[in-house]
């Protein structure tokens, strides 16, 4: 009932002039009946006063007869008014002004308010008595002889009049709320209906149609707020056009983009996904009602889930997918989020690299096919080589020297198409490991033992921690060696005499991790990252006169995750290189 604003503007009248009313009634009526009563103890008291006394003032009270004889001739007073005579020695009723039989000659302190008639020498003392005002005097007249003059006045008829009045107070009330309520509905009109009109208006609007207007009629506050309305109505229609009109381009131009995109929220609901990733992963059919974009991708990589991205706490990142027509597509994430920044979902980018792939592995090839070529005119040169230092020139000096270049450079392009040749291996994953399960402790010490005059001839400190048990692993023994042997070696050259450089080995969460550090010139910031690439040499120059190729990293990252391990590598400039290599433990057999 008081839900609308109607009904809480009529109740709210209702009871304003209710109350009003009703507390003007009640001070009116409570003024009327002092107003009455003062009257009549005012009357009473001029009776008494103004005609009984100078009436009785020469009379003999003890002459009753003569007592009442001038009371009786007293002019008629009103019919609610009545005084009596008291003996003030016997309390005898004397005579009254009404002619009494009754009373005359009884006992006032029986048949009258003893209260007055003991306190009468309190000239004008009052009592009430449900509708009677009683009054006493002690008066003495000129012969010095005192009576009791007792005065009774009804009030009955006042009290009557005052609930006559207060029915047509209430009869007034009434009618006034009766009226109070048909103003407050045509009033409450007045302010509902605009109301009603804007929430009509406004409902059209939340169902799309934003053509609606409302009519000012007053320039009171609805009509402000119509007016707003009006304001807002033409405000918003303008900003969802804009809107509108920018959500097409975007659509537009992510539906006809090359690459696939497919946004989805928390729960895997799909967001937007575009034709072009549809195209990529082959899909016949998207059900954009159920969270699917877990069951989808799954199939592909797992690692682009959204159940692996949260439990990895990963905001973003890359991944390869494959799919069975041999297209590799290269798959960028990254967390969707509000203006608070609220991860609200997840944004999946498809890159088309197959052409790309393709064209690296072209490269590959050539570096095999280059390097095959030259290892028969490399091995010509050498044994040339060896025929000339045996003594062959005239000027052996200065053949000597030649040769000797002639030698060396031999050797270098040796290693290095040797290197390439086990690239290529890799990268076409030809290469056959001699897998076998040996302790990693003792394929160190057994490679700090081969480099032993390598560290006495630079004065090097070689700090060993070993585990204090057995770590096995299961790989190729060989190649595991060719890494740590090219990382200490690089640690050799590229750490100025008399320093240290230190291998630990320990077992962490089932992998071997193996540690090994110098102090060395250590390795730029912006390099580090490009330490593992192909040819890649912090300083080419002085690489070169080390006799390096390029390739003992990039080899080294192969080997090592060809085993199913990682190679990181932290390092700071004149302060020294750490790598860190992680190989999976066999737990299979204890040796």
């Amino acid at each position: 009932m008081f839900k609308s604003i109607r009904s809480k503007i009529i109740v709210i009248y209702f009871l304003l002039v209710f109350i009003a009313m009703a507390l003007v009634g009640i001070f009116m009526i409570n003024q009327f009946e002092t107003l009455h009563i003062n009257t009549a103890t005012n009357t009473l008291n001029r009776i008494v006063n103004n005609i009984i006394k100078p009436e009785i003032s020469n009379v003999d009270f003890t002459n009753y007869e003569d007592l009442r004889y001038e009371i009786q001739k007293i002019p008629v007073l009103p019919g609610d008014y009545r005084i009596l005579m008291i003996d003030a020695n016997t309390y005898k009723v004397i005579a009254s002004t009404k002619n009494d039989s009754r009373l005359i000659g009884k006992d006032a302190l029986n048949n009258l308010n003893k209260e007055i008639i003991s306190n009468a020498s309190k000239n004008g003392y009052m009592k009430d008595e449900e509708t009677v005002k009683n009054i006493g005097y002690i008066y003495t007249n000129e012969k010095n002889q005192k009576i009791i003059i007792y005065g009774k006045a009804y009030l009955a008829n006042i009290y009557e009049v005052l609930n006559e009045s207060k029915k047509i107070f209430l009869q007034a009330i009434i009618m006034a709320l009766i009226v109070t309520i048909i103003l407050g509905f045509l009033i409450s009109k007045t302010i509902t209906n605009p109301i009603k009109d804007v929430t009509s208006k406004a409902s059209k609007m939340a169902k799309g149609d934003f053509d609606q207007k409302v009519d000012i009629k007053s320039d009171d506050e609805i009509g402000q707020l119509g007016e707003m309305f009006n304001y807002l109505t033409a405000r918003l229609k303008n900003t969802l056009e804009e809107i509108s009109s920018e959500k097409s381009k975007l659509n537009a131009i992510i539906n006809q983009m090359g690459d696939g995109l497919i946004a989805v929220d928390n729960e895997g609901y799909i967001i937007h996904v575009n034709p072009t990733f549809i195209q990529m992963l082959r899909i016949k059919e998207i059900d954009v009602t159920k969270p699917v974009y877990d069951d989808m991708v799954s199939k592909y990589n797992k690692n682009l889930t959204l159940k692996y991205i949260k439990n990895k706490n990963i905001s973003q990142g890359s991944e390869i997918i494959k799919i069975e027509n041999k297209d590799i597509l290269r798959a960028n994430f990254v967390y969707l989020k509000n203006e608070k920044e609220e991860v609200k979902g997840l944004i999946l980018v498809l890159q088309d690299i197959t052409e790309h792939e393709k064209l690296d592995n072209m490269r590959k090839e050539f570096v095999a096919n280059v390097s095959h070529e030259l290892k028969t005119p490399i091995t010509t040169i050498k044994s040339y080589t060896e025929t000339l230092l045996d003594g062959a020139m005239d000027d052996n000096e200065i053949c000597n020297s030649f040769l000797s270049v002639i030698d060396k450079e031999s050797d270098r392009m040796a290693r290095l198409v040797s290197d390439l040749l086990q690239l290529s291996r890799m990268d076409h994953k030809k290469n056959n490991f001699n897998s076998s399960r040996f302790d990693i402790d003792n394929l160190i010490k057994d490679i700090v033992n081969k480099l032993d005059i390598s560290f006495k001839e630079k004065n090097h400190i070689i700090k060993m921690g070993l585990c204090d048990k057995n770590i096995i692993i299961n790989g190729d023994k060989d190649r595991i060696e060719q890494v740590i042997q090219n990382i200490l070696t690089n640690a050799i050259k590229y750490t100025p005499d008399n320093g240290i450089i230190s291998v630990d080995i320990r077992e962490e969460d089932e992998q071997a991790i193996i540690l090994i550090k110098d102090n060395g010139i250590g390795i730029p910031k912006k390099d580090i990252y490009r330490i593992f690439e192909r040819f890649y040499r912090v300083d080419k120059a002085r690489s070169r006169d080390m006799g390096g190729t390029g390739l003992g990293l990039s080899i080294a990252k192969h080997i090592i995750e060809q085993h199913g391990g990682d190679i990181s590598v932290k390092s700071e400039v004149g302060k020294g290189t750490e790598f860190e290599i992680k190989l999976p433990v066999d737990k299979s057999v204890d040796i």
